[in-house]
């Protein structure tokens, strides 16, 4: 073992803050509006989708999709599990697995490096849940 560094880590470093700071953002959202998907799960899941994005790139520079391909039927496991815990027949948490699986490919748009692309798709996720949804609205009109 000649050293335990292995000249990535500087690189990781930057990606691992820029995950923080967005999953703490989308995270701050979802739990602003009393999900069960909130900061920590946000971070961790940005974070582990870049972890692996960064590591097939590493490992396999010529077809780093492979590893990467997984993440996105990972996170989904794990979305699935999140919208089975529902009450009775009314389902629940779709829009939170929804964000975590979209957590997930900004955590693998910052492990490829591509900080603007995630910094956009992190402001798309906290602005889209934000967005009025149309049962409102005609439960706030007379005709409605």
């Amino acid at each position: 073992m000649d050293s335990i560094l292995v000249g990535h880590e500087l690189d990781f470093l930057a990606r691992i803050g820029v995950c923080l700071v967005c999953g703490t953002t989308i995270g701050v959202e979802r739990e602003l509006r009393n999900k069960p998907a909130g900061i920590s799960t946000n971070c961790f899941v940005i974070a582990g989708a870049c972890l692996f994005t960064f590591i097939s790139q590493q490992a396999d520079p010529e077809s780093p999709a492979r590893i990467a391909a997984q993440v996105v039927s990972g996170v989904g496991f794990l979305g699935a599990g999140m919208i089975l815990k529902a009450a009775g027949d009314k389902i629940t948490n779709l829009t939170t697995a929804a964000s975590v699986w979209f957590g997930a490919a900004v955590g693998m748009s910052i492990g490829m490096g591509w900080y603007v692309i995630a910094a956009i798709g992190t402001v798309y996720a906290v602005l889209v849940p934000r967005i009025p949804h149309v049962k409102k609205w005609r439960k706030q009109t007379p005709d409605g």
